[in-house]
């Protein structure tokens, strides 16, 4: 069950951040998911990091760590992923 939070939470975070983020995204949904994954991975040890470990309610504190970590993520991962795409159209409008 926790893989599937996982994956849920990320998938969530991964379309928050595409939201925040101006300009069109070319990242695959899946990616975007890994992405969001990774941001929730990150922001919670950004909370820890800061004393924002266990806190009674709802911790929104250490969801905006999540949701930051989640955008600077998305947004390199983004730039990352179009550079990689470039290159790969580069290649093989060479060889044709």
């Amino acid at each position: 069950m926790g893989w599937l939070w996982a994956i849920i939470v990320g998938f969530v975070l991964g379309l928050l951040a595409k939201l925040l983020i101006p300009g069109k995204q070319h990242s695959p949904l899946w990616l975007i998911t890994i992405f969001g994954m990774l941001g929730a991975i990150v922001g919670n040890a950004m909370a820890r990091g800061f004393g924002v470990e266990a806190t009674s309610g709802i911790d929104w504190s250490r969801h905006i760590f999540q949701i930051v970590a989640a955008v600077v993520i998305v947004y390199l991962g983004d730039m990352l992923y179009v550079a990689t795409l470039g290159k790969r159209k580069q290649q093989t409008q060479t060889r044709a």
